[in-house]
């Protein structure tokens, strides 16, 4: 199952051995880590991000729901990192097109106190107890949250509903009198520039998907190869 994991430690040695812990278990073949950094959070109440992580196998963390997890773990003070994915709402919402919703933020903001240490990560595990086992040793906090696409659905669906009403608002205009056409006419102009945004939205939610989909087959491709790479043939 894909999962959103944030395991929370008191001091950042304990985090980079964590670190190295999920890189362990991706190697061995126990989970399949997709993204992974290690954030601090200051005195200030910032978020910073491990200079020398790049996010792990996928690259940049800017602009996916992990990046939006983290931005939303500074709050509205600690963007140092989330500044560079938009502002705040459409953090909110990329986390809720992955079905993170804000109980889970919360609750890892109130372990992720200034001055502790979270290594946060994508990966994909059929079992919880090697993540567990290996980060509770090293004196960390798990929390998980399965993630979902299903929200497209729920666009379509939305997007349909205002179809509709513009269908009536519409039907409704060709038979009103004159002095009430003025009025239909902002509502439908209202209407359509609202599920034309929903159109655009729901399509480069659906490229970004296909972006990350393609790079996750990359990644498990490369890792294919280096096995086949390192078998000895009898």
């Amino acid at each position: 199952m894909n999962r959103m994991v944030v395991v929370v430690f008191n001091n950042g040695s304990d985090a980079y051995k964590g670190r190295e812990a999920l890189q362990e278990l991706d190697g061995e073949g126990s989970i399949t880590a997709y993204a992974y950094a290690v954030i601090t959070k200051k005195t200030d109440g910032k978020i910073t991000l491990d200079d020398g992580d790049d996010g792990g196998p996928l690259g940049s963390l800017l602009g996916t729901s992990l990046g939006s997890l983290i931005g939303l773990l500074g709050g509205p003070a600690g963007l140092a990192i989330g500044a560079a994915t938009g502002l705040i709402a459409g953090m909110a919402t990329d986390l809720q097109n992955a079905r993170i919703d804000g109980d889970f933020v919360d609750d890892v903001s109130k372990q992720l106190t200034p001055g502790r240490v979270a290594l946060v990560s994508e990966i994909e595990e059929e079992w919880t107890t090697p993540v567990d086992t290996r980060m509770e040793a090293l004196g960390g906090v798990v929390f998980r949250r399965a993630l979902s696409d299903v929200q497209n659905t729920v666009d379509s669906e939305d997007v349909a509903a205002m179809k509709a009403d513009l269908a009536q608002l519409k039907a409704e205009h060709a038979q009103a009198k004159a002095d009430h056409k003025a009025k239909l006419v902002t509502k439908i102009n209202q209407l359509d520039t609202k599920i034309q945004q929903h159109l655009q939205k729901a399509k480069e939610n659906r490229e970004a998907s296909e972006r990350k989909i393609r790079a996750k087959a990359d990644l498990l491709a490369k890792k294919a190869r280096t096995a086949f790479a390192g078998t000895s043939l009898p």
